[in-house]
């Protein structure tokens, strides 16, 4: 009995720490909190049911496709957007049976740091008005919130986020985006901002609002290849949590088959309208600290994470948090991004004065941040889509010769 209540406080530890960015991304593209909850928890233990539950693995809310549903909800409205990230789910198949077929190698060839690391830093800085504007308390065109008043709850918020990011220790330094959010809705209460009626008529138990996903294959063609990054990034976390824990994932149960079951859980997370989920780092850093890797408080996590999904004014108090306060923690969060990627260039010493190198990095970060779209009929592909395609298809026809000669 006394192990089961470790168990449970060690997962419920768990999702306090994934909480902040897991429903953060939700909050900031239009979805349902509620969905996201629901697709991180089943998709957690759709994940664990795949790999025999052996990885210690919690899957939340995936930043990189911030950008792509903002886009994608304003062009095919919601409805297409879930079936655009349902389609997503289908590259991690994809990448997962490569992997079986030829090993890792075919993978570091077709996707090599310089490929990789510019499309992250797309992902990060393509949306980087949209934080701007929202530390200024704009949407849509119009000033939602005062101005004067925005800047100061972005501030706070961007504040102690940096702080606790920077400066705390333990579990505290974990949690900085929740931090921020915290002391931003505190400070906006105060201030008056937030209005508590939505919060105060919301039942306590509730239905989560389920939207029926409408197939479009523009969406889908556009959101497919926008799954490469965080695939990668998959890869990247598997290895990385193997690392913490002592154990091989790659070998036991196989990057194969934690990848298919990743992509399991995008696909339902996509059908229910939750944003697509990923591996996070600081899940990895909080097994760092506490040294628990049983997979079974990921379990618990997942199983929490279901529960709160079902609280109706939780989710209102979610959908009240002031849009500064969201902006201030976006402006770090979308460079912090922008930041991994240029780490994996620096990581990976990738010669920026070889031709090769150059033209694929350039090109990438103009199209991308410059907003160059694709449009063929009805078809569009644009932001982290069209740059990947672009990054792969340049990687593969410029010879390798180039880099070596210069």
């Amino acid at each position: 009995m006394w192990f089961a209540l470790k168990q449970f406080v060690s997962g419920a530890q768990i999702l306090f720490v994934a909480f902040g960015a897991l429903v953060l991304v939700p909050l900031l593209t239009g979805l349902n909190p509620a969905m996201a909850l629901l697709g991180a928890g089943v998709g957690t233990l759709v994940f664990q049911w795949i790999t025999g539950r052996k990885v210690p693995i919690f899957l939340g809310s995936s930043f990189a496709f911030i950008g792509p549903i903002i886009f994608a909800m304003h062009t095919w409205g919601q409805a297409a957007t879930q079936f655009g990230l349902f389609a997503a789910g289908f590259m991690y198949f994809v990448i997962a049976g490569l992997i079986k077929w030829r090993g890792m190698g075919f993978i570091h060839k077709l996707l090599p740091p310089v490929v990789i690391g510019p499309v992250i830093m797309v992902i990060g800085l393509s949306v980087a008005v949209a934080a701007s504007g929202m530390a200024m308390g704009q949407g849509g065109g119009k000033q939602l919130v005062a101005y004067d008043t925005s800047l100061f709850l972005a501030a706070i918020s961007l504040g102690t986020t940096i702080i606790v990011s920077v400066f705390a220790g333990g579990m505290l330094r974990l949690v900085p985006i929740l931090s921020g959010v915290i002391v931003g809705y505190v400070t906006a209460t105060f201030m008056g901002v937030i209005d508590f009626t939505a919060i105060a008529a919301a039942p306590w138990f509730a239905m989560p609002h389920f939207v029926k996903p409408e197939v479009n294959w523009a969406a889908a063609l556009f959101m497919l290849p926008v799954a490469i990054a965080p695939t990668i990034e998959h890869i990247g976390a598997v290895m990385a949590v193997g690392q913490v824990t002592g154990d091989d994932y790659t070998k036991t149960p196989g990057l194969h088959r934690t990848l298919a079951g990743d992509g399991f859980g995008v696909c339902f997370a996509g059908l229910i309208g939750g944003p697509p989920i990923t591996t996070y780092s600081e899940v990895t850093g909080a097994l760092m600290i506490t040294r628990n890797f049983n997979p079974v408080i990921m379990t618990w996590a997942a199983v929490l994470a279901v529960i709160l999904a079902f609280f109706g004014k939780f989710n209102a108090l979610l959908q009240s948090i002031p849009l500064p306060v969201m902006g201030g923690i976006m402006v770090l969060l979308f460079g912090t991004i922008a930041s991994i990627g240029l780490k994996t260039l620096i990581d990976a010493k990738v010669n920026l004065m070889a031709p090769r190198n150059l033209v694929i990095v350039s090109v990438v970060l103009t199209c991308g941040i410059g907003g160059l779209m694709l449009k063929i009929g009805d078809f569009n592909l644009a932001g982290v889509g069209l740059v990947s395609v672009l990054a792969i298809m340049i990687n593969l026809l410029l010879p390798a010769e180039q880099e070596a000669a210069a």
